[in-house]
């Protein structure tokens, strides 16, 4: 298996276990958080995908940090009761190192190939990984403790990033 079929089976994984992570929340919030990592996992799929076929691409700077951002105002807004149970919160870890690890990997694959396009677009890759990580250690904190986290104005940081 070369990078690429590797890089683009570790994103349909990972678009995958977005999507399961929002079938287990019932917070509204984290269900539209995790659809927008599946969706950013799902567009690095296909910028991988066009990599593989030397294809011209971009990898599109994302607001999913800013979207996330939105996400915890409206809950910070509304009157909803927080309760999370704590094998949430290992699930989130999971999905937290999974970005560790694609970070890694595609700083890595930055170091070994020659050309520098590519070089380049990995290292974009491993920077939208590093900003899902941010993302995840928030939500974590978040179940950990939401209410205070909510009125914390940590996750204001967030499109700062």
């Amino acid at each position: 298996m070369d990078i690429f079929d590797f890089a683009m089976e570790k994103e349909k994984l990972s678009a995958d276990y977005y999507r399961q992570l929002s079938e287990k929340t019932e917070n509204s919030g984290l269900q539209n958080i995790f659809g927008m990592l599946a969706g950013e996992e799902a567009r690095h799929y296909d910028v991988v995908s066009k990599m593989k076929e030397n294809t011209a691409v971009e990898v599109a700077q994302t607001s999913v940090l800013s979207d996330a951002k939105a996400v915890f105002s409206k809950m910070r807004e509304s009157a909803e009761r927080f309760d999370f149970d704590i094998s949430q919160t290992e699930l989130y870890k999971k999905a937290r190192d999974i970005e560790s690890q694609s970070r890694d990997f595609y700083l890595e694959k930055a170091a070994e190939v020659t050309e520098e396009h590519l070089k380049g677009l990995f290292l974009q890759l491993a920077e939208e990984e590093k900003k899902h990580y941010f993302l995840l250690e928030n939500i974590i904190e978040f179940v950990s403790r939401p209410e205070q986290w909510l009125e914390n104005a940590e996750f204001y940081h967030l499109e700062e990033y």
